[in-house]
């Protein structure tokens, strides 16, 4: 039987090297990979995956944060939405200052890419939507 070989300091592994080692045929799992990698490149606080109503496929970043931006991301997608009542500044304009949501098409149905936090959060969520179409579109 081989032995697989683990460097015991991986502090030097580069980003390639992680990635190839964390790997999932489990699309869930692999959702979590990919948008864990996402929110570290990006330095975002948090990042997730919602369906078009609003609850969290997959996520990374602190769980009620991911939560917040998986209710609030179809109506940040759809853009104009107002409170009803709503005084003053509402959370929604709040969020809409912070928070970038990137419809991800999957063979005709529609994801959701929510990211908050990270000065490069546009280009992040640009990369991450490749790689989370390829892993919904991949046979389980």
């Amino acid at each position: 039987m081989a032995l697989a070989w683990l460097p015991e300091n991986t502090s030097s592994m580069n980003l390639v090297e992680d990635r190839r080692r964390q790997r999932s045929n489990d699309p869930l799992v692999a959702l979590h990979y990919q948008l864990v990698r996402a929110r570290r490149e990006g330095n975002l606080d948090a990042v997730v995956v919602a369906d078009d109503s609003g609850v969290v496929v997959a996520g990374a970043g602190a769980w009620a944060t991911c939560e917040e931006l998986a209710a609030y991301a179809p109506l940040l997608a759809h853009g104009v939405w107002t409170e009803p009542g709503a005084q003053g500044t509402s959370r929604l304009a709040e969020m809409r200052t912070e928070v970038d949501v990137q419809p991800v098409d999957v063979e005709g149905q529609t994801v959701l890419l929510c990211a908050r936090g990270g000065a490069l959060r546009s280009t992040t969520l640009n990369r991450t939507a490749l790689g989370v179409a390829r892993i919904l579109r991949t046979p389980a």
